[in-house]
């Protein structure tokens, strides 16, 4: 065995890490707090109906191959994987939609009748699109954020200005119709920043949309877990869940193990992917890296009100993922990243993953999950949750010209305060940092300790980003770091 090393938290990136780090023939345990692995991606089961409690998108496939070919097996030796058709659909107002197909051809047919010309505009916007995710993904994304010199490529030099224009500014420029505009932008909002604040480069979402596909693991989100875990015990690795880690501990500069509920663990090497603020305060003061100032600093992506609801009979004129962008975009976004509040009118999405799997509620019946982007740091109790839910199942049922509050057989919630409470999220945020043009790679809190010889971090706050897929690259960059520095 190489190293004997310690891993907090059971995420993706946790998981991911783990993997890689034992096929290099390391002595590998994962101790998660929590009675189930997972990290965000745990699974609700009530009655019956089976939620994923975190992501439901399953963006970028070919991210998710490569990690499983790494270890030369293929998603579908753990998962099967459905392609949604459509895609997903968008709510403007009382059965008014505009539906995402799931291929690009009939997408461009969709914007051309909805502004005429934007069909051709949208092809080329999509080449430069695929264009930037095959940098992107393909090679930036796979960099550790050690230096500034990592962005610096004979590709990258030809699309600099796009890193000082940003999303909003050339999806306009491009695109009249308000619509097509809500829809354009609506892939960044998965990088945790406003369009606004998003650097133009990041159009590559865009291509992950449109050009790759919505797709759905065959019980859930929660089926990529099962496989890393799965993954994991095969090349070995011990996971270890009730397990809370309390401390760090540090010895002549150098991590030497932890403290899990009580008793000391001795190890080489100690790799948090727990939430990055929260592990640097298992830290003695003198060896954390950051300060709260500088994490008060930061753009945080969103924190989420979320429900979990179980109808007794099918819900009509939606599809298994609805945005509903009937109320002004703009207002919320500010309510989120200007001037925190709880939103008057809250954009919200839901999705019915019993429209696709019948394994996701009892027949007849339908699962659906809603959720409604929040500032980080919000006051949270149940009086608030219940009004939030009142008023977006009040304008569902006028969206959707249905009845449907009187077929609720139970609700559950999640927010700011159980992000806290079970993740020891910052503030409760429910997606990491968002991807501004100053908190992109080299610029995010390092997946390597600079002042703990033997300490990394990995997960959603260090690079490359927020996002399922840029978790399990997270897991692969700092497993190379180990390796390097060792």
């Amino acid at each position: 065995m190489k190293n004997k090393i310690s891993i907090i938290g059971s995420g993706f990136s946790a998981l991911a890490a783990s993997c890689y780090l034992a096929q290099k023939g390391n002595d590998v345990t994962i101790y998660e707090k929590n009675s189930t692995i997972g990290g965000r991606a745990r699974q609700l089961k009530k009655e019956g109906f089976t939620f994923d409690i975190g992501p439901t998108w399953y963006w970028m496939p070919d991210v998710f191959e490569r990690f499983f070919s790494d270890f030369n097996k293929k998603p579908s030796d753990y998962y099967e994987l459905i392609k949604l058709s459509p895609a997903y659909q968008v709510y403007f107002g009382k059965l008014e939609f505009v539906t995402i197909a799931d291929n690009l051809e009939e997408i461009i047919i969709t914007f051309e009748s909805i502004e005429k010309g934007s069909g051709e505009v949208l092809r080329d916007f999509m080449d430069e699109a695929q264009s930037n995710y095959n940098i992107a993904i393909k090679d930036l994304v796979y960099r550790p954020g050690e230096s500034p010199m990592e962005l610096i490529t004979l590709e990258t030099s030809k699309k600099v200005n796009q890193f000082f224009s940003n999303i909003s500014k050339d999806v306009r420029k491009r695109f009249k119709n308000t619509k097509l505009i809500q829809i354009l932008e609506f892939p960044v909002l998965f990088l945790g920043a406003k369009p606004s604040d998003t650097p133009s480069f990041y159009s590559f979402m865009n291509f992950a949309d449109f050009g790759l596909g919505t797709w759905h693991p065959k019980n859930g989100m929660y089926s990529v877990i099962l496989a890393m875990e799965a993954l994991a015990k095969e090349l070995g690795v011990k996971i270890k869940t009730n397990s809370n880690v309390e401390k760090i501990f540090v010895v002549n500069g150098s991590a030497t193990g932890i403290q899990v509920n009580g008793k000391v663990i001795n190890s080489d090497i100690v790799l948090s992917g727990a939430d990055y603020h929260h592990s640097e305060t298992l830290l003695e003061q003198k060896d954390r890296q950051y300060s709260e100032n500088y994490w008060d600093k930061k753009t945080f992506a969103p924190s989420s009100l979320l429900f979990y609801v179980g109808f007794d009979k099918k819900i009509e004129n939606v599809e298994h993922h609805s945005l509903f962008f009937d109320v002004d975009f703009d207002v919320h976004a500010s309510d989120i990243y200007d001037k925190p509040k709880w939103p008057e009118e809250p954009l919200f999405y839901a999705s019915f993953p019993s429209k696709t799997d019948e394994n996701s509620a009892p027949e007849g019946k339908e699962a659906g999950i809603f959720l409604i982007p929040l500032a980080p740091g919000l006051e949270d109790n149940d009086k608030l949750r219940d009004q939030y839910f009142e008023k977006i199942m009040t304008r569902f049922e006028k969206l959707t010209n249905q009845k449907v509050k009187e077929n609720i057989i139970f609700k559950e919630s999640f927010c700011v305060n159980d992000f806290i409470k079970e993740y020891n999220s910052y503030k409760g945020n429910a997606y990491g940092m968002a991807n501004t043009l100053l908190q992109t790679a080299f610029l995010r809190p390092k997946l390597k300790s600079k002042k703990v010889k033997n300490l990394y971090f990995t997960g959603q706050l260090t690079v490359p980003g927020p996002g399922v897929p840029p978790a399990l690259i997270s897991g692969k960059l700092v497993s190379d770091l180990i390796e390097k520095y060792q």
